[in-house]
């Protein structure tokens, strides 16, 4: 009996579950190196719909046997082509992933980080296909969104199936690596979309988001706390939530920090994203766990799904963040720098409000990694 084909959500689970996963991935090598499905338990062959019309047999003898095989391209109309012909020739176990790359990009996972210590819980919405994570803090009926995604519908279906109300919409940064759903959002819900001050020509009205700004849920019963941490971007900020955890946008990772280059003013911002790494947050007394932005690979998930460290351990584990001088940070980072993200300029661009793009634009404007921490 073949396969039924495999939907993102249920790779996504199984990724989670840790399960051994064959992939067929038939897109050309370029765009395979560039952005691919990767992980420990993940398995991939790379051949060509072309080379599989060529020679079938020949590629069968390069997949297993007697485990699911995956066929993946870009939108999932080729694999469909590619696992056809792999049928006939009695493959039957292998089945394509529907929507291709395009959907493995889009996909969010909703997964609970920790329940806070007063009341609430913290919810981080990991978008896997592009590395990045986004936030809900819930207290009571009421909750605040940090960095959302441009699938607001995820937001809105996660908020009404649990009754609650978005009181509050954030961007820690201006981001280039993927098109914001923050003001999306909060127009959506009527909430109130907050931004940092310091970020340069954004065209649209929102709340100032400054340095030690406090947003309180269900009567004060949970405290976020803004703390301005500048580097990645002129006003990346990041946020202490309940002095339990620290939100850190893109400025620190699990396993990394994030770039100063991106807007080219990397000289600039190299001294202000140490001050912020090497400082402000080392000055927060508490034995808070980190939760960042974004993440490099598939293997800094929990068995949860969830991605976080405590900040002991980050500043433990990462030499990024215990150089002997500014001097040497500065070199590490000048020369750890990877390419940028793809469409980076015209993704801030959207971001600022000063150029649009229509709807179905979006997924191949935002296609490939994220880029943007230091190698």
């Amino acid at each position: 009996m073949s396969l039924e084909p495999i939907q993102v959500q249920e790779l996504v689970h199984k990724i989670i579950r840790q399960e051994e996963i064959h992939l067929l991935d038939i897109r050309r090598e370029n765009d395979v190196h560039d952005w691919a499905i990767e992980g420990e338990q993940i398995y991939s062959v790379h051949k060509t719909l072309s080379e599989i019309q060529e020679n079938p047999e020949q590629v069968m003898t390069m997949l297993p046997s007697d485990k699911p095989v995956y066929v993946v391209c870009y939108k999932g109309i080729s694999a469909q082509k590619a696992t056809a012909i792999l049928r006939e020739q009695g493959m039957d176990h292998v089945t394509y992933l529907v929507g291709g790359m395009g959907a493995w990009g889009e996909h969010l996972q909703p997964i609970k980080v920790a329940d806070l210590q007063q009341s609430g819980a913290i919810y981080q919405f990991v978008r896997m296909g592009k590395g990045c994570l986004s936030y809900m803090i819930v207290s009571g009926q009421e909750a605040v969104v940090i960095d959302a995604s441009r699938m607001v519908d995820v937001y809105l279906s996660f908020a009404n199936e649990h009754g609650i109300i978005i009181k509050d919409v954030i961007d820690s940064h201006l981001h280039a690596d993927h098109i914001s759903g923050g003001r999306m959002l909060a127009e959506e819900v009527g909430a109130t979309y907050w931004f940092p001050p310091e970020e340069e020509h954004v065209q649209f009205d929102h709340a100032l988001l400054e340095d030690g700004t406090i947003f309180s849920l269900h009567n004060a019963t949970v405290s976020i706390r803004a703390v301005h941490t500048p580097g990645h971007t002129i006003g990346s900020t990041s946020f202490l939530i309940d002095n339990q955890f620290l939100l850190t946008g893109d400025t620190l990772f699990i396993q990394s920090i994030g770039r100063p280059d991106l807007a080219g003013k990397a000289n600039e911002w190299t001294s202000l994203l140490y001050k912020s790494l090497y400082d402000t947050i080392p000055s927060i007394p508490h034995e808070v766990h980190i939760l960042p932005t974004h993440f490099s690979s598939l293997d800094e998930l929990k068995e949860n799904g969830a991605v976080y460290a405590t900040k002991n351990s980050i500043y433990d584990s990462n030499y990024r963040l215990n150089l002997e001088s500014y001097q040497a940070f500065e070199n590490m980072v000048a020369n750890n720098l990877p390419d940028q993200p793809n469409s980076y300029q015209q993704i801030r661009k959207i971001n600022m409000g000063q150029q649009s793009a229509d709807q179905s634009e979006w997924q191949t404007i935002e296609a490939g990694p994220n880029r943007c921490a230091v190698r």
